[in-house]
């Protein structure tokens, strides 16, 4: 359980929510762990097999404080609240200010910003670890390269040169990204991304990754209210979670390419668990899936420090507090959206 940003995160299975006067309460097998005053939340995000009394509702609904359901890996479920809510409102300045291209412009360059500083630091991290590996001059010019481009982005620009820097950056990091990859070389290699569909088994592993991105920041902004079809880097089009894959980009470096690399260079998987088909895509065999997704929850409980809140925050609840920043950010409580910079 945490309590973060006047959001209180409910993660324990079994958990009981109610209430006695006006403080919620959170029981776990008829024993109180939690006393909070509801005058101090502003939303309940419950994870999993987490159970609320009607009359708790009751009191939410009256106070203003959404209820938020989801299952344990963060799929959204369904929002109780009351008659009167701010998702209406927040969701009409999310579209208002997608309409605007100097704000756009402000928000992607937020977005891109993360993903450079975090991919930076990854490879910073890869050439002070696997020196002895070889590769590492190249690293450190990537560095270098992704540095500038950090400079550059200090400055305002058009949407359409941001995206071109962002381009930049995913090039300047994937051209050093083989050398990332310490053991099973001959079943695990980088030259290119491809992505539909991923042609080798390294490609493979960080598309399931991305999507499971994709999946738990659209849940985290469902729970707070936004659209995760509207967004502000990524084009929106029909069908597409462009605010989700806005969302994710500080993520991939730090949370998904790195756990690709550790299953990998750990030997955690196999290339035996990747199998080419008639078309040429690689796809993984539902032994190796399901290591990759008991891995990638256990890396989510892994606890994180976030430089902006100050506090330490598990991993797999960063998409809930971004989503959250980001909704503070459209309603004008935050200058600015502070993106995930890993240290």
């Amino acid at each position: 359980m945490k309590k973060l940003l006047n959001t209180l995160f409910v993660t324990t299975q079994g958990a009981y929510l109610c209430h006695e006067g006006e403080s919620v309460l959170v029981r776990i097998e008829e024993e109180m762990k939690l006393r909070v005053p509801i005058h101090t939340i502003g939303g309940i995000v419950c994870f999993g097999r987490v159970s609320c009394s009607q009359p708790l509702m009751g009191l939410c609904g009256e106070r203003n404080v959404t209820i938020s359901y989801l299952s344990e890996r963060g799929q959204f479920f369904a929002r109780v609240h009351g008659p009167v809510s701010g998702n209406v409102l927040l969701r009409r300045e999310q579209y208002r200010r997608a309409d605007d291209p100097v704000v756009t412009a402000s928000l992607a360059r937020s977005f891109v910003i993360g993903k450079i500083a975090n991919a930076r630091t990854v490879l910073q991290r890869a050439a002070r670890d696997h020196a002895e590996k070889g590769g590492t001059e190249d690293i450190e010019k990537a560095v270098l390269r992704l540095g500038v481009l950090l400079e550059d982005l200090k400055k305002d620009m058009p949407l359409e040169i941001l995206r071109g820097k962002e381009g930049d950056a995913a090039n300047t990091y994937f051209s050093v990204f083989n050398h990332l990859i310490t053991a099973q070389k001959e079943d695990f290699f980088f030259h290119v991304r491809s992505r539909r569909p991923p042609l080798d088994s390294m490609n493979a592993l960080l598309s399931f990754l991305y999507t499971l991105l994709v999946h738990d920041a659209s849940s985290a902004l469902e729970s707070v209210g936004l659209d995760p079809q509207v967004g502000y880097l990524h084009a929106m089009r029909p069908g597409r979670p462009s605010l989700a894959l806005d969302l994710i980009e500080e993520f991939r470096p730090f949370l998904a390419d790195r756990l690709a690399l550790s299953l990998v260079n750990l030997k955690q998987v196999q290339g035996g668990g990747f199998q080419k088909t008639e078309s040429g895509a690689v796809m993984m065999d539902d032994e190796t899936r399901k290591t990759l997704l008991v891995s990638y929850q256990k890396r989510k409980q892994e606890d994180v420090h976030h430089p902006f809140i100050e506090e330490d925050v598990p991993i797999g609840m960063l998409f809930h507090v971004q989503a959250l920043l980001m909704a503070r950010h459209l309603r004008g409580d935050l200058d600015a959206y502070p993106p995930f910079i890993w240290k």
